[in-house]
């Protein structure tokens, strides 16, 4: 089974661009999107050139901002939105798919924001979303994808002593809220496989022609329970797949 996530910085706007093609090229058995900025019945129209797929969304309250959705060829056991509470709940970030052997998690973590203006509420979002996966687990495996808006480590960013403790993505805080995961038996995926790999990036600024110079940070990621991790027989970044200032990031799992 292969897992793409992908930020697509506007579905409506990526379906202008060459997203169908893309779409069927890679193939995915389950496509994960953040930041729709769309409504469900936007999404859906949006999405109605794909065929023999379920498609689910969860759209924010505030029109044209976050949203997730996911595109699945097997239907789930289960399909579930928010994480309970209500404070998190109103921009549509977290989605849960069910199937037979893991619980599906997309989300789209919140931004602290140019001048750090969410930065306490990210500090609580990520102690209640922790709690959330961790509560799924209980039950069965999590994989977990999307964007979750931090570099976590000196590698994964391009200018990491720039911005450290300075710019929203490499604040201590978030670099924190990312090692709760990973100590808390959740394992990055592309690390996994790919420990001491530079320059693997998921998102460019568009400013100063960063894309093209490779001037970027790793935020997309598939984290999963270290109980399944034998079973992801790959992982990769895909930043040659245009549309978005993010690109693709994937899994297969036997």
């Amino acid at each position: 089974m292969k897992i793409i996530s992908w930020n697509v910085n506007g579905v409506r706007a990526v379906a202008k661009k060459d997203f169908f093609k893309i779409f069927e090229d890679l193939s995915a058995d389950i496509f994960c999107l953040q930041e729709t900025k769309a409504q469900d019945d936007q999404v859906a129209e949006t999405l109605l050139p794909i065929e023999n797929h379920f498609i689910y969304s969860n759209s924010a309250v505030k029109k044209g901002y976050s949203g997730t959705a996911i595109i699945s060829k097997t239907k789930p056991l289960h399909v579930s939105m928010d994480i309970g509470i209500s404070e998190h709940d109103t921009e549509g970030r977290v989605m849960c798919l069910e199937y037979d052997s893991f619980f599906l998690v997309n989300v789209y973590v919140p931004n602290s924001g140019s001048e750090l203006k969410r930065l306490d509420y990210r500090q609580e979002w990520d102690e209640a979303f922790y709690a959330y996966l961790k509560n799924l687990e209980k039950t069965k495996p999590v994989v977990l994808c999307g964007d979750l808006n931090v570099a976590h480590k000196e590698i994964d960013l391009s200018r990491p002593k720039a911005n450290y403790n300075k710019s929203a993505g490499y604040m201590q805080e978030e670099i924190d809220g990312m090692d709760r995961y990973t100590q808390g038996g959740f394992v990055d995926t592309f690390r996994h496989f790919f420990p001491g790999k530079t320059d693997s990036f998921s998102w460019w600024s568009y400013r100063a022609g960063a894309r093209d110079r490779n001037i970027g940070w790793r935020i997309d990621y598939f984290l999963v329970s270290k109980s399944i991790i034998s079973s992801i027989t790959s992982a990769a970044i895909l930043p040659e797949v245009k549309g978005s200032d993010h690109c693709p990031v994937e899994i297969e799992i036997e």
